[in-house]
């Protein structure tokens, strides 16, 4: 039953961004919009209109604001629903257009990308609510930096988390509610610090890409957004039979002193690291996740047994599992061993990972003796292989 209401309510709100869209297209190129308001404590400065594209920000209009703080811009209509921003200095606030005629914004300059009005438009009033989750996040993370003490770092990686749940809670509110909307397209595209909070190539993230590219692709397939997701997702799923198709390759790893198979990922910098550079060492190959609960301990086990052995010609190539790649990058920058992430899972199918935390440890010559060994045998067999 509730799946059924879930799937009316979708299929409404589709059919009504449908019937918008209809009178969109009946417009002719030559139709304007106009976006228009009041700016306070703004007096003087200068107004910048900018369409944005997919890959450019193109400047359409500037002005300088008067001192009663109005401002209005014209300009022609977009062939299909587009975003567009206002901007003075670095702030800005960015609204969609699709079939409104006039879009009005209401803001002060002091807290003019997150504290304004906008109306005639609901797109945008979700896109205000999107950014304004994304930059609470981002402020999180330029904070975390300056933060030194372990255990409060600790802390507030769990916050940012946290913030990063709730951003992706709301977002796929919007994306389920409505997957032709422009919402749904910002949400997917939003980032912080460069990183997608929504990947294609992630599995539980890839459903939200391939319902927005769906219903794009159906109603506007001519739309150069369209034909963007339709790409992104046509290589996450090409990735995602890649990884199937070698699923087999396990059985090359199950039983003890099989050779390993090659892991080649990039680490927090972007550069390449292989586990057959470490060949030569005993290395233990570490699947695991910063997000877990148990990281900080886990973590903490790890150092101990890399500072006791390393020395000697032992090393760790830890690959890691965590969804959210910010928060990893942030939790290995001070590690001392090599620290990869499989974002799209190839290795952990390879590896016929079933586990977090999960261990393969290797001698010299580069043969997997053990997996998942208990934490407190772990030592001694080291000992015995580096002898």
């Amino acid at each position: 039953m509730t799946n059924k209401m879930i799937t009316n309510k979708n299929f409404f709100s589709i059919i009504g961004f449908i019937l918008i869209l209809t009178a969109f297209f009946s417009c002719t190129k030559t139709e304007t919009f106009t976006v228009e308001g009041v700016i306070e404590n703004a007096a003087g400065k200068t107004i910048v209109f900018e369409h944005l594209d997919i890959t450019n920000v193109s400047v359409l209009d500037s002005m300088k604001i008067p001192a009663n703080g109005t401002f209005s811009f014209s300009a022609n209509r977009p062939e299909f629903p587009d975003f567009y921003r206002i901007r003075i200095q670095n702030r800005s606030i960015v609204f969609v257009v699709d079939s409104t005629e006039t879009i009005v914004i209401q803001a002060d300059f002091n807290n003019f990308a997150t504290d304004y009005a906008i109306q005639n438009s609901p797109q945008s009033e979700l896109i205000q609510k999107l950014r304004i989750s994304v930059i609470n996040i981002q402020n999180q993370v330029s904070a975390l930096n300056q933060i030194s003490n372990r255990q409060q770092h600790a802390e507030k990686l769990a916050e940012i988390q946290a913030a990063i749940d709730t951003h992706r809670t709301m977002a796929i509110g919007i994306i389920v509610d409505n997957p032709l909307s422009s919402a749904a397209y910002f949400a997917l595209h939003q980032q912080v610090e460069g990183h997608f909070i929504f990947s294609p190539f992630v599995p539980e993230d890839f459903r939200y890409w391939a319902a927005v590219a769906t219903s794009y692709h159906s109603f506007m397939p001519e739309s150069e957004r369209s034909i963007q997701l339709y790409n992104f997702v046509m290589e996450a799923l090409r990735e995602q039979r890649q990884a199937q198709h070698s699923l087999a390759l396990h059985e090359l790893i199950e039983a003890e002193g099989k050779t390993y198979i090659n892991i080649v990922l990039p680490d927090r910098l972007g550069n390449e690291r292989a586990l057959s550079d470490l060949i030569g060492n005993v290395i233990l190959i570490d699947f695991s996740n910063y997000e877990s609960v148990h990281s900080a301990d886990y973590t903490a086990f790890l150092r101990e047994l890399y500072e006791r052995h390393h020395r000697r010609g032992f090393a760790i190539f830890q690959v890691s599992l965590d969804r959210n790649r910010l928060l990893w990058e942030a939790s290995t920058k001070n590690i001392p061993w090599v620290a990869v992430r499989d974002e799209s899972g190839l290795f952990v199918q390879k590896y016929n990972v079933r586990q977090l935390p999960s261990i393969f440890l290797m001698d010299r010559a580069g043969n997997i003796i053990a997996r998942d060994l208990p934490f407190n045998e772990l030592n001694n067999i080291i000992e015995q292989l580096l002898r």
